[in-house]
């Protein structure tokens, strides 16, 4: 009864016309921004992050929840109909569903794909409101050891999910843990690597840092490659799927959705790590294999499923523990900060409307999403034609302005273009700066608990040691790195990612 009493209170909260409205035009900007090829969820809400600001925080956070499940939608979408993957997840949607768009039948792929997110996203959603409470409860019994070790398992599980070789994820988890340090210290006040820079003794500015690693650095690398965009923009016709193809996607979309369900609360990439899973399991279980990779519509809604679950459940340790699970939601705890809310396992007690307000918006933001999306293909399909060269500046402009807009200082856009390069030339390399995100945004909390611990257990270090949580944790931290070392697991990732691009 007393799930269904916060439920209540949730949906009184986010049925509220101010949040209703704002959910809308999340979803909205979402999909349009994730339409456009190759900018995907993480750069679509750090551009669109300032102009939030000045909501209220649940309105703000229902928003950009919005933006996020909007924008992993527009990913499919420019996977189906032009095979270039918004985001990372999409990247196996592309495999089936741009084949099916090469024989006609792209609105049979959209359709399943809307179909199989919502009902994911509605399973994932109930599944987050009963597993959230009981965690967060959990969690207040842990102390500062034990919050470290969380943080460095987070950290190094992410490592096995990055891009690239686990020792490039390593320096760009350090480099970000690196870039936490600069400011003042937070016990005695005494300016660390700010060279003389008065901008910098508060830190350096998080929307920045988002802004231009996932935003502009994003734009430059789209632009380099602007000739691969080859796009099949016809009229979209036929969007219900027929009775054999509702028959074909039921039981992938259930797996899918119990997939990403359960791998969405993993950190550093448990939606990609999903997505791939249950392309993997449809493929093996399908009585015709040999469809795979050829327009097989199991190989649409299964991995969608997926990945919209895996959205919604990335929630789970955001909003339980503090941990961001991938880049967006190491974005959704920067909102959180702004705000004035510490995100841990306080919020369920101390803010349970937004808490609730949060959850219950997921549902209504997925029922907007159907509703949208599929009457609205034909815009998606000509936003498409928009050259780059127009699109970009315009994006970069509005999100350089949103920046300036929270502290009026120009510092913050300097520091958007000093990003944006290092974020282009990170991806030269070879080095994907989601870890450096998160390095950044858990870099602070991971001193935070180190110093605390050794403060309160007077400078011994087997205090980590002796808590049995810690020592778990610690203990499944090692072994994951010690996974994400191990050759077969190397060219497991290899094989992956070079199937992604």
């Amino acid at each position: 009864m007393e799930l269904l009493d916060n439920l209540a209170l949730g949906f009184s909260t986010a049925l509220l016309i101010q949040n209703v409205l704002y959910c809308f035009v999340g979803v909205l900007l979402g999909t349009a921004v994730g339409v456009l090829p190759g900018i995907g969820p993480t750069a679509t809400v750090a551009m669109l992050l300032p102009i939030t600001f000045s909501f209220e925080p649940v309105t703000a956070l229902i928003m950009l929840a919005g933006i996020y499940y909007g924008a992993q939608y527009g990913g499919s979408t420019t996977a189906i109909l032009i095979n270039l993957p918004g985001e990372s997840s999409a990247a196996v949607t592309a495999l089936d569903g741009h084949e099916m768009a090469r024989q006609g039948r792209a609105g049979p792929a959209l359709a399943a794909a809307a179909i199989g997110s919502f009902i994911a996203g509605t399973v994932a959603t109930v599944v987050l409101a009963a597993a959230a409470p009981p965690l967060a409860s959990v969690a207040l019994k842990f102390g500062p050891a034990d919050y470290f070790s969380l943080v460095l398992l987070g950290l190094i599980v992410s490592i096995a999910l990055a891009r690239g070789t686990a020792l490039k994820a390593l320096a760009m988890i350090a480099l970000g843990v690196l870039l936490g340090t600069v400011g003042q210290d937070i016990y005695t006040g005494t300016p660390r690597f700010v060279f003389e820079q008065r901008e910098l003794y508060g830190g350096i500015d998080f929307v920045s840092v988002a802004v231009g690693l996932f935003g502009v650095a994003e734009i430059l690398r789209n632009l380099e490659n602007e000739q691969t965009r080859t796009a099949i923009v016809s009229k979209v016709t036929n969007l219900w799927p027929t009775r054999e193809d509702r028959r074909r996607i039921v039981a992938p979309i259930l797996r899918g959705t119990g997939l990403g369900a359960a791998l969405g609360v993993l950190p550093g990439g448990g939606h990609v790590l999903a997505s791939f899973t249950s392309y993997a399991v449809e493929k093996r279980v399908s009585k015709r294999p040999q469809e795979f990779g050829r327009g097989a519509i199991e190989g649409v809604a299964g991995p969608e499923s997926a990945n919209n679950a895996a959205a919604q459940t990335s929630f789970i340790p955001l909003l339980t523990l503090g941990l961001p699970a991938h880049p967006v939601m190491a974005l959704m705890i920067g909102a959180f900060i702004v705000h004035g809310i510490t995100p841990g396992p306080n919020v369920i007690n101390d803010e349970p409307a937004l808490f609730w307000g949060l959850i219950a918006s997921m549902w209504i933001g997925n029922v907007l999403l159907l509703l949208l999306n599929l009457p609205l293909i034909g815009l998606w399909v000509r936003m498409l034609r928009i050259p780059y060269q127009v699109l970009f500046p315009m994006i970069i402009l509005f999100a350089a302005i949103g920046t300036y807009s929270l502290n009026f200082n120009a510092y913050d856009v300097y520091a958007i273009a000093f990003f944006g390069i290092l974020g282009y030339i990170l991806i030269k390399c070879g080095c994907e700066p989601a870890p450096l995100l998160l390095g950044f945004v858990l870099g602070p909390l991971l001193e935070e608990n180190l110093r605390r611990a050794l403060i309160i257990s007077r400078g011994d270090p087997s205090v980590f040691l002796t808590r049995p949580i810690s020592a778990v944790l610690l203990a499944l931290a090692l072994a994951a790195l010690l996974v994400a070392v191990l050759p077969t697991i190397r060219q497991r990732r290899a094989v992956v990612f070079a199937e992604e691009e």
